[in-house]
């Protein structure tokens, strides 16, 4: 890490530009900006969503929370990334250990056979907060990659994460005893 922040506020944002990680400046509109913030926004979900498991007092839920705090580490990344134009950190591994880690909690999960609406506990209804920011975060990538290169697996990581965090959520529902909500037609 280079300079490390002595002193919180620098005021030099104060006419809506920020800086870069290269030093280059942007307004704060800019979709760089959004992806970032989208990504610092999902890393704060995910920590009250870490917080929520380590409430828990269901030790099958520990593989989830370790898990998770990993995850947190890389959309630390993946926000480093964006802050740095043409930078890449998250790999194509990465996206294959959302994979199999998925494919773990999926494996002992009765088949989908209708929407699930985000309930049933705070728990649950986390994991699926924490779903639909991550689909924000991917869309404000997105965006992001329809005007300027980002790192394509940054992109499949944040698609798998919300796969991920919808599974999480019904395995946290199965494993604390919890109905799943069910979407009802009108």
């Amino acid at each position: 890490m280079g300079k490390r922040l002595s002193k919180i506020y620098t005021r030099t944002g104060d006419q809506g530009e920020t800086g870069l990680g290269d030093g280059s400046r942007v307004a704060k509109t800019h979709a760089r900006i959004a992806a970032i913030g989208d990504a610092d926004e999902l890393n704060t979900v995910l920590g009250l969503l870490i917080a929520a498991l380590q409430e828990e007092a269901n030790t099958e839920l520990k593989a989830v929370l370790a898990f998770l705090g990993t995850v947190q580490h890389r959309i630390f990344d993946l926000g480093g990334e964006a802050s740095i134009p043409g930078y890449a950190i998250i790999t194509d591994q990465h996206v294959q250990g959302l994979e199999q880690a998925l494919d773990v909690l999926n494996e002992h999960l009765p088949p989908l056979e209708n929407f699930i609406l985000p309930g049933g506990s705070a728990l649950v209804a986390r994991c699926h907060h924490a779903r639909a920011v991550c689909r924000r975060a991917e869309r404000s990538l997105t965006a992001l990659a329809a005007a300027e290169a980002v790192n394509p697996a940054g992109l499949a990581y944040l698609n798998r994460l919300s796969d991920y965090l919808f599974v999480a959520a019904r395995h946290c529902a199965r494993l604390t005893g919890v109905d799943e909500v069910l979407w009802q037609q009108g």
